[in-house]
This record gives C-alpha cells, sequence and structure tokens, in this order.
C-alpha cells in the first residue's frame, strides 16, 4: 500500500491513495536527491530572510537553520532515509524537518513554493557546475601550453583535408586547441554571469502577498540579484540550456583532438604514444595497445549532443508558467557534468603523460612537398612573376620531383632550377623546411617566434581568467558557509 494521501504534505484536497505506479512515474527524488546541498541551502537562507522580515521569529529560525545542519550530517553519513512516496527531495527533507522541530518546521515554506524552490536549487547547482568546468578548462589550457613551450621549434605536418599542407610546429598545433578551450571557458563565464539571478521568492508563479526581502535572499545565496518576472523566475530553464551547449561545444572540441590522438598514436603516423596507465589492451591480440582514452572521449560527445537536444524537445511547447515536463531537465544535465568532469581530468592526464615523437614529425614533414607554397611566394616576391604561374611553375617541379623519386625540399640546386629557366639558383633555399615554417610571421602565424608570443598572450589571459574564476569561487564559497 501506499501512503494515504492525506499523509502527503500536499494531501489535503484529496481523498483517495494515489497509485503506486503514480508514485513511481512521478517520483524525481531517485536523481533530484543529489540537490540536497544546493535544497537546504536554500532553505536556511529563506528562514533567515522570513525571520529578517519579521514573518518568523529569530528563534524560529535558528531553530530550522540548525535541524537542516543536522539533516545534511544525516544525508551525508548514510544516516538518512529517502522514501520513494516523498516524491523529491524538497518533500523529503521538509518532512525530516519537521519531525526534528514539530510544528516550527511547517512555517518554512511561507511564502515559497516548489516551483521557486526547485528553481533555486538546480540554478544553484548549474552555476557551482559551471565554476567546476571552468577551473577543468583551465587547468586543460595550462596543460596545453606547457606541451606548446616544450615544442616551438619541434616540426609537424600542417595539414587541410588530412593531406599535408605547410611545416608547422607542434606548439603551435597545442596553441590553436588552447584557442579553442578558452572560448569554452569565455561562453561558460557568459553564461554564468547570464544566469547568476536568483529565482527565490517567485513563489508558484506569480510572487507572494508577504512582505519578504528577495534582494536580501539572493544577496546571501551569491546572486547579483533577484529575477525580474515571478512567471519566468518559475518555467525558465534558459541557464540549464546555456549550460548543455556550452558542455556540448567542450564536448566538440575534446572529440576533435580525441580524433587527432587516436591517429597521431596509430603506426601509420607515430607521432605520439599514449601511455601504459592510459590504454588498454586487446582481449585476444596481445600486441595491440589500443587508445580507448581518445576513444572514448570521442564517443562521449554524441551523449552530450543528446542531452542538450532532449531539454531543447522538453521545453520547446511548453506554456507558461511551471509544467511537471521540467522534472526532465536535471538527469541530462546531471549526466553532461559528469561525464564532462571525468573527460577533462582524464584528457589532461593523457597529454601530460603522452610520448611526443618529435622525429617521426619531422619525417612526416619530409613527405608531401610541404614547401610548394614557399617556392611560388619566392618567384611572386623575388622574380616578379604573377602569382597564378608561379603556381604552374611549382606544380611542374612537384611534378618533376615525385618523377625522381623525392620530395620537393629534397631536390638540389640544379633540378630545381632544371624546370623552369624563370628559377633562380637562390630560389632554392625557399625549399627548406625550417625556414618555411619561421617565415610565417605574421601574428598568428606558426614561427617559432609568433607561437612563443601565443603562448605568452594566452599565459597572460589565463591569469584573467583565473582571477575571475576566483571570485565566482569566492561567491560560491560564501553562500555556502
Amino acid at each position: 500500500m501506499t501512503q494515504d494521501s492525506h499523509q502527503k504534505l500536499w494531501g489535503g484536497r484529496f481523498k483517495s491513495d494515489t497509485a503506486e505506479i503514480l508514485d513511481v512515474f512521478n517520483a524525481s527524488l531517485p536523481f533530484d536527491r543529489k540537490l540536497y546541498k544546493q535544497d537546504i541551502l536554500g532553505s536556511q537562507v529563506h528562514a533567515q530572510m522570513l525571520a529578517k522580515c519579521g514573518i518568523l521569529s529569530a528563534e524560529e529560525s535558528q531553530k530550522i537553520c540548525d535541524a537542516l545542519a543536522q539533516i545534511q550530517t544525516e544525508i551525508e553519513s548514510g544516516a538518512f532515509s529517502f522514501v520513494l512516496s516523498d516524491e523529491d527531495i524538497h518533500m523529503a527533507l521538509e518532512k525530516r524537518l519537521t519531525q526534528l522541530i514539530g510544528e516550527t518546521g511547517k512555517k518554512l515554506h511561507t511564502a515559497r513554493s516548489r516551483n521557486d524552490q526547485v528553481a533555486l536549487d538546480f540554478r544553484l547547482f548549474v552555476l557551482d557546475s559551471n565554476c567546476t568546468l571552468r577551473r577543468l578548462v583551465l587547468e586543460l589550457i595550462e596543460a596545453f601550453l606547457e606541451i606548446a613551450q616544450a615544442h616551438t621549434q619541434s616540426m609537424f605536418p600542417g595539414m587541410t583535408h588530412l593531406q599535408h599542407a605547410q611545416p608547422v610546429n607542434f606548439g603551435f598545433v597545442m596553441c590553436a586547441y588552447a584557442n579553442m578551450f578558452m572560448r569554452d571557458f569565455e561562453r561558460l563565464e557568459s553564461s554564468f554571469k547570464r544566469n547568476n539571478y536568483c529565482p527565490l521568492g517567485a513563489a508558484a508563479l506569480a510572487g507572494t502577498p508577504y512582505e519578504i526581502d528577495r534582494f536580501f535572499s539572493a544577496k546571501k545565496l551569491g546572486f547579483e540579484a533577484p529575477t525580474l518576472n515571478a512567471m519566468d523566475s518559475v518555467s525558465d530553464r534558459d541557464f540549464a540550456l546555456d549550460f548543455l551547449y556550452d558542455c556540448s561545444l567542450i564536448a566538440m572540441h575534446i572529440s576533435r583532438l580525441a580524433e587527432e590522438l587516436v591517429l597521431w598514436s596509430s603506426y601509420e603516423f607515430k607521432f605520439i604514444t599514449l601511455s601504459d596507465a592510459y590504454s588498454t589492451g586487446s582481449s585476444i591480440m596481445p600486441q595491440k595497445k589500443n587508445p580507448d582514452v581518445p576513444e572514448l572521449l570521442r564517443g562521449k560527445s554524441g551523449r552530450i549532443y543528446g542531452n542538450l537536444i532532449s531539454l531543447l524537445v522538453v521545453l520547446k511547447g511548453l506554456p507558461l508558467a511551471y509544467n511537471k515536463d521540467t522534472q526532465e531537465d536535471k538527469e541530462c544535465v546531471f549526466d553532461s557534468f559528469e561525464t564532462l568532469e571525468i573527460s577533462l581530468r582524464i584528457l589532461k592526464e593523457a597529454l601530460m603523460t603522452m610520448t611526443i615523437h618529435a622525429d617521426n614529425m619531422l619525417k612526416a614533414c619530409q613527405i608531401g612537398h610541404l614547401t610548394a607554397t614557399d617556392l611560388a611566394d619566392f618567384l611572386v616576391l623575388h622574380c616578379k612573376i604573377p602569382f597564378r604561374e608561379a603556381h604552374h611553375i611549382t606544380g611542374k617541379a612537384v611534378a618533376h620531383a615525385e618523377s625522381l623519386g623525392k620530395d620537393l625540399s629534397a631536390l638540389n640546386e640544379n633540378e630545381l632550377c632544371s624546370v623552369d629557366s624563370r628559377i633562380p639558383p637562390d630560389a632554392h633555399q625557399s625549399l627548406n623546411l625550417e625556414r618555411s615554417m619561421n617565415q610565417r610571421n605574421s601574428y598568428g602565424g606558426t614561427s617559432t617566434r609568433a607561437t612563443l608570443e601565443q603562448i605568452e598572450s594566452l599565459r597572460a589571459w589565463l591569469i584573467l581568467a583565473q582571477n575571475s574564476l576566483v571570485k565566482n569561487s569566492q561567491n560560491s564559497a560564501d553562500k555556502k558557509s
């Protein structure tokens, strides 16, 4: 038998029991119990606000806050008993509160609804998770920069269409990924700022007749201010969508890098060797060392994308204000956060423990005629040949090199000049791979000097980003204290 409906905290209007299957179908407690810290924090601040406004006595408020602290200890020690018929974390905690302090516990829900309560709890969780992901993204960027600093002269075959294109250095490649994740950090930072507003006090949808102080609650909880419109406050889940979108882009960038790690670690490339600590073997082929970490990272992106699409579909047809459909908002966010948190951690470790084979990268640069564009540019700059004609001449030089079984960069001076009478002897210098890389000194280019400038710029940005994150984290710590 289920608990009698009149025993439920909302059951006064009902005369018969709810069906057992409804208790199971309706309950969010199996997953929203993750929000217990946020719910307790919000309830303690709400009690303090009610006392400030004279709706509760100071003694009642303190009694509630102390009992809530005891409940948190019970949960974290495993002594708290979660019962499915309580439906959600809010009702579970309120029931236990009433058991502990009696009638005073029933006063806590004055001037609020589960609608603004869950909006608060969920928003607090998302903002805390935002800070966690930003910290992990910064740690990953630091790893990129550490690798980049050590490899600003390590030649690497830059590719387009996965075909050899121009010589770059491996530090430059790491800076490219650092830039991707820099944008990810800034997206998270922007969405934090946009959503750092407190819905508590919006009540069911229209505010409350009690003389409350929403600004007090918002400040105590570390928010910028209260939300402006009560009806929007209880139905808004844009903050969750922002978070899921940010997670999706981070997952996409992780997946792109993961794809490269899979390729680079293959025998065909052999640019890197992943650490044994972050690789696995085959159950049948003893020689195998599989890049399971990057493969799993690549696969996780689809799951995170799915969570974003799932919530978009849930919300797309909802009228104002709160609807039970939004109970489906949490599991996708919890899953994306937990998936991305471990992904960022393990990616950083895999990068910091991998072996980089600069010699094999250099050998790959000696295949594919990577300095062809340099020859064409030389003919334009020094021989005043129109680029299209210089392009054609260079194409003939490539064909000649292939007929000799050589890379363009390996042609000697006579072999190069024999291609076309307009090629002067000093054009041969343009075929040097290292010279080619270091010629690209333009802002954002791949020369060693330009790459070092990028690293310096990214490190300066990193300091500012860390300071910004510390500020947000301090606000979060303050509200929890």
